[in-house]
């Protein structure tokens, strides 16, 4: 199933960029995100959002499987 995937703009403590679905529990706090489309997995969403920012990351919480930092 496809979820629809978003990219904090603002830039973690860290220097990572954040993705996170539209379901996640922290999504209603971004609001400087920009959309980066529906994915089957985090891992596609963190390629297209890598092209935006070379140091994206899946969230904790909703992409765990993509966090790595």
């Amino acid at each position: 199933m496809k979820r629809k995937y978003y990219v904090n703009n603002n830039v973690q403590y860290n220097g990572d960029y954040e993705v996170h679905v539209s379901t996640c529990e922290y999504f209603s706090m971004m609001f400087n995100r920009t959309e980066i489309g529906e994915f089957e997995t985090c891992q596609d969403a963190i390629r297209k959002a890598k092209k935006l920012y070379p140091k994206a990351n899946g969230c904790f919480t909703c992409c765990r499987p993509c966090h790595t930092s």
